[in-house]
């Protein structure tokens, strides 16, 4: 029986990853603390299982400085994912595949490839999330040139970007505030209380076309800038952060987190014609996200979102790159019975690890 959900637990992973979007946390298991119990409420003795709906974005901006008039904004037509997620074993565990985009989506806003990987990992102190997102087929935003309804936007099919972000954050906070409760639903806030944060944030992005990202049409706005065809950004960051839960009495709850903080960034550029530029410059980067929705013992629901933004300046130009992800959960929590009792940190064991 234990090797038998041994496997049952490896296939789901493996089954997990080739899915258009995945999610996976390990919540840090709690210890009973008396001033802990007060604030926060967990359920160690419960599985709990949630349909999910969910739309990850990752877009990018080029700029130019000089004017602060002259930007462009890189969007992929990305579709909202349907799935389920569970908590089981002490691990949660997310699915979700993409819903079909209309015929008349796809001719506004062309055709977008995505892969999106997340990590999550919650503790009552420490907290980790880690993206992968790649991202293939893009449509163009002017802010000075206004689209005709029903006309469809520019396109560049050709375009890809390759994003990896990871924050470490710490609660200091942690015996009166919990900020999985408002997020994976792991635990509940009892009562109204908030956490100053400290964010560390690592983050590669890259994005390359087979011509110029910005071409001809924009010579005279950007200059010999309007010949980048590859852009390669690494920044690192640490910015203080506060996050607060509103509780009512019967289970209704809002949560807020914002973190701004300096970064530094190690910029590369090529051009058409084989020119390159490196350079390292200082910007900042910033976390935000809100929550709202339905915390009760059996029951709950929530909407939350949750965006990371980085910028980067070489010469003249730009580079604005953020993701943000979109969330709606209902979900109900059981008793565990019979095996659902273990945890994945038994598996080792039953292998005399």
């Amino acid at each position: 029986m234990r090797i038998g959900i041994a496997i049952i637990l490896v296939v789901a992973t493996i089954h997990a990853f080739a899915q258009s979007d995945v999610q996976v946390g390990v919540p840090a298991r709690s210890k009973y603390d008396s001033t802990r119990s007060i604030y926060i409420r967990s359920y160690p003795d419960h599985f709990f299982i949630w349909p999910v709906l969910k739309q990850r974005q990752l877009e990018f901006r080029i700029e130019d400085v000089p004017s602060n008039d002259s930007r462009l904004i890189y969007r992929p037509n990305r579709p909202y994912s349907f799935g389920m997620g569970v908590y089981l074993f002490e691990l949660v565990l997310e699915l979700a595949g993409s819903l079909p985009v209309s015929s008349h989506s796809e001719e506004i806003y062309g055709e977008s490839r995505a892969r999106d990987l997340q990590l999550n990992i919650f503790g009552k102190k420490w907290g980790l999330d880690l993206y992968r997102q790649k991202y293939e087929g893009f449509y163009i935003v002017d802010p000075n040139k206004a689209v005709p309804a029903d006309t469809p936007f520019p396109q560049r099919p050709d375009i890809y970007t390759r994003n990896l972000y990871g924050t470490v954050s710490y609660t200091f906070n942690n015996k009166k505030f919990s900020l999985r409760s408002a997020y994976n639903f792991t635990e509940r806030q009892l009562k109204s209380s908030g956490s100053f944060l400290l964010f560390g944030s690592l983050n590669g992005f890259k994005t390359r076309g087979d011509s110029a990202l910005l071409g001809p049409e924009y010579q005279s706005k950007f200059g010999t800038d309007a010949k980048i065809m590859e852009i390669r950004s690494t920044h690192l960051g640490v910015a203080p952060a506060y996050s607060y839960s509103l509780i009512h009495s019967k289970g209704f709850f809002i949560n807020g987190l914002f973190a701004l903080g300096p970064a530094s960034n190690w910029i590369k550029y090529k051009s058409e014609g084989g020119g390159e530029l490196e350079d390292l410059k200082f910007s900042y980067f910033y976390v935000a996200r809100i929550a709202m929705g339905y915390n009760g013992d059996k029951f709950f629901t929530g909407v939350s979102y949750g965006g990371q933004s980085t910028n980067a300046r070489f010469e003249s130009v730009r580079l604005r790159s953020s993701t943000g992800t979109l969330k709606i959960l209902v979900g109900i929590r059981f008793r565990e019975i019979g095996v659902l009792k273990h945890r994945v940190a038994e598996i080792p064991k039953w292998f005399g690890f």
